[in-house]
């Protein structure tokens, strides 16, 4: 029987087409999937799940989709805050979004348990997440079974997929 989950924790690889030179595309860092792809796979997920849900401001609409594709209602999001200035067209990016998804009657984590909507943390490597929000997780759903979508690494507790693990 396959593994389902109560979390889905997932930093999906969003192909850009708006890249005007060949050393700044997302390719050079890891393999992009475009979005039919990405809402074509199959998450095994409990009746009653939450998705924590990675989306640069660009790509808002595609993560929404995702989470619609994959059986999640949007509810809220939080902001990472990446204190560095990055790149874009209309802003200079310094900020993604984690947005969060509901299946089933998943409850939101008890009183104690919540943190600010706004996570300061520093970038590191391109892509790379701040751990405070994994760790976050653990601590608020410590009982949960989860499984984080296009990791880098392996977690105790989580069970992984993707390229780079």
């Amino acid at each position: 029987m396959e593994r389902k989950y109560d979390i889905v924790y997932a930093d999906p690889p969003w192909k850009y087409d708006h890249c005007k030179t060949i050393s700044r595309r997302i390719e050079n860092q890891y393999a992009t999937m475009d979005l039919d792809e990405i809402k074509a796979l199959e998450i095994p997920t409990k009746e009653d799940a939450v998705l924590f849900l990675w989306a640069t401001a660009p790509k808002l609409r595609e993560a929404l989709a995702v989470m619609d594709a994959w059986g999640f209602v949007y509810k809220t999001h939080a902001i990472w805050d990446k204190r560095k200035i990055g790149m874009g067209y209309w802003f200079r990016g310094r900020h993604e979004l984690l947005l969060v998804g509901v299946k089933g009657k998943y409850k939101p984590p008890a009183s104690h348990a919540r943190i600010a909507s706004i996570i300061q943390s520093g970038r590191t490597q391109h892509s790379r997440k701040p751990d405070e929000v994994r760790e976050w997780i653990e601590a608020a759903f410590p009982e949960a079974e989860k499984i984080e979508l296009f990791a880098r690494a392996r977690h105790a507790g989580w069970d992984s997929w993707g390229d780079e693990v």
